[in-house]
């Protein structure tokens, strides 16, 4: 049994709501109408939970080839829906399936009860199901969707692949640095206590000491300041001029900015390849874009369009994409094939990112291993010189 919220009008007109405990949307309606009510919507309240277990990209990816097969071979939408509703491989994505059969059997459409799901459905998939709804070629939407998802998990897995090394790189480094500060630099503070320490043991011993007396202070100040960042970078302000500064570093800025221009040509490519009009696709493109400034250019580029200009030129003219990129965009715009074009940029600029990233990982490699010597060449240089000047005093 579920919970219904309904809005519904009397015989004589008035405005009724309420709520209701039924089986399906059906009997809700069916039970409203015994009692002279007209309705006007009825929706199912869904209890929010926080800590689901998301759905992962795969599976979702696996389930749109599944339901493209299903239907290609002739099998009618309700029974190949249910049908995945029985897998056991991930439970509460075949829940959604069977409970989107059960509205598709109330007379809904497809996108309309994924719609229902917006935490599992993001907005570019419902928009490709229901142009491929209209278009009547569900079939090739459903499939270049879990093909679409699949590289999307790809490349995702690529970029955390190529991290992985020199983020554990960075912990083990830290946490040698912070073993030698609390366990082995403070033996040696009784032996230097009567003697004239030069600068850098006192840094050390300095340093040894905060740490030791105040890292609850240490760690409310690093908490403190992290959530001070996190509430003023969701400011618009902030945000521009954060990514802005992003931009400016070296080889970082040029991998940021690539992996922006890569989402948005690959969506946009998708979608209008699927059937999905230009100014919603760009519209969708853009919320799913994550860079200010590239959303910025791809507002003024769907304010142009709006005026009956080309796609390319504002988008040159944002400064955001390169030269060439923008000259594809051109090609594509005058030969009639700018999904196809949009595609293989964001091909080409996937296999760029892969290169930057090899080689910002292997330059990370020796600078971090170079800068966890330094500290450990430093600590041992400023509990050594201290013994030096001792011996050479006796």
């Amino acid at each position: 049994m579920a919970a219904f919220q309904y809005i519904a009008r009397d015989s004589l007109g008035i405005k009724v709501t309420g709520t209701l405990t039924a089986a399906t949307r059906q009997a809700v309606l069916t039970e409203l109408q015994s009692r002279d009510l007209a309705p006007v919507n009825v929706r199912e309240i869904r209890a929010k939970t926080h800590f689901q277990k998301r759905i992962s990209v795969r599976h979702l990816a696996n389930s749109y080839r599944q339901l493209a097969d299903l239907l290609r071979v002739g099998m009618p939408l309700l029974k190949a829906l249910q049908l995945i509703g029985k897998s056991k491989s991930n439970p509460r994505l075949a829940a959604i399936w069977v409970a989107i059969a059960d509205n598709i059997a109330e007379g809904e459409r497809l996108a309309e009860s994924m719609a229902k799901h917006e935490d599992v459905f993001p907005t570019i998939q419902i928009a490709m199901i229901r142009a491929g709804e209209r278009g009547g070629f569900l079939e090739q939407v459903l499939e270049r969707l879990g093909n679409f998802l699949e590289h999307q998990a790809d490349i995702r897995a690529k970029v955390v692949g190529n991290l992985i090394y020199p983020v554990v790189l960075l912990v083990v480094g830290l946490s040698i640095v912070i073993a030698a500060l609390v366990f082995f630099v403070p033996k040696f503070k009784d032996f230097y206590a009567r003697i004239e320490l030069p600068l850098p043991t006192k840094i050390l011993m300095g340093a040894s000491d905060a740490l030791i007396l105040y890292w609850p202070l240490i760690l409310f100040a690093i908490a403190a300041g992290s959530f001070t960042f996190w509430w003023f970078a969701r400011r618009p302000a902030v945000r521009l001029t954060l990514t802005r500064w992003q931009l400016k570093i070296p080889k970082l800025g040029e991998l940021i900015s690539s992996l922006a221009i890569a989402r948005f040509t690959r969506i946009l490519g998708t979608l209008l390849d699927n059937g999905v009009p230009m100014l919603p696709a760009m519209q969708i493109s853009r919320d799913a874009v994550g860079n200010v400034l590239l959303a910025e250019a791809v507002d003024q580029a769907a304010d142009a369009i709006r005026s009956g200009e080309t796609l390319a030129k504002p988008l040159a003219a944002s400064g955001m994409f390169p030269e060439d990129v923008a000259e594809m965009i051109a090609v594509g715009e005058s030969a009639n094939n700018l999904p196809a074009v949009l595609n293989t940029i964001a091909e080409t600029i996937e296999k760029r990112i892969d290169r930057m990233l090899s080689l910002l990982v292997r330059m990370m490699e020796p600078i971090m291993l170079l800068g966890l010597a330094g500290v450990v060449l430093f600590i041992f240089i400023a509990l050594i010189v201290p013994m030096l000047k001792l011996s050479a005093a006796i």
